[in-house]
């Protein structure tokens, strides 16, 4: 598979680990991949009914993945279960919605901020937080980086102590054409 240039370096680094990446090392490569939309047109697809997850890269160690979120999507409230979680704002601007968990067993939001293209977040295990395209008819491209793969994480909902496990659909990639 042939990945735009400016990417090149990054996936060359997800494609040598073997295990969860350096923090700082894997915010720095993602610092350094100044890709653009248009750079990553074979990658970026959209869902009218729900952001959309493209597979960009996948070994068992990590997955890079360009999601794809119209005005108004958003992810569930999540956790990362144990996988380390690199994000990039490639066009738009994201908003992410930090949450903890309460002594009565709900969680509730802590904060909240506005990511513009560019900005680079790490983090890891524990977080729980929530991913949004809140702007009016921008859409929002972000690159994201999990390790080990993202195959499930703890669901939470602001009006139940209850958590589901929620299992994320990658959608797939052929010769270059996004599906």
């Amino acid at each position: 598979m042939a990945y735009p240039e400016k990417i090149q370096p990054l996936i060359n680094y997800l494609a040598s680990l073997t295990s969860r990446p350096d923090m700082d090392e894997l915010r720095e490569y993602l610092l350094q991949a100044n890709v653009d939309v248009e750079d990553m047109k074979d990658f970026v697809h959209f869902n009218s009914s729900g952001y959309r997850r493209n597979m960009v890269f996948e070994n068992d160690a990590v997955e890079l993945l360009c999601l794809c979120w119209k005005s108004g999507q958003r992810s569930p409230i999540h956790d990362h279960s144990e996988s380390v979680c690199g994000v990039k704002v490639i066009e738009g601007i994201g908003t992410e919605t930090v949450y903890e968990m309460t002594a009565s067993g709900y969680i509730k939001a802590v904060c909240s901020n506005d990511y513009p293209e560019g900005l680079v977040l790490v983090s890891e295990d524990s977080d729980t937080h929530q991913l949004a395209n809140l702007q009016a008819v921008e859409n929002l491209v972000t690159l994201h980086v999990y390790s080990p793969p993202l195959r499930s994480m703890q669901t939470y909902s602001i009006d139940s102590r209850k958590t589901q496990i929620y299992e994320p659909v990658n959608e797939g990639h052929i010769d270059g054409c996004g599906i």
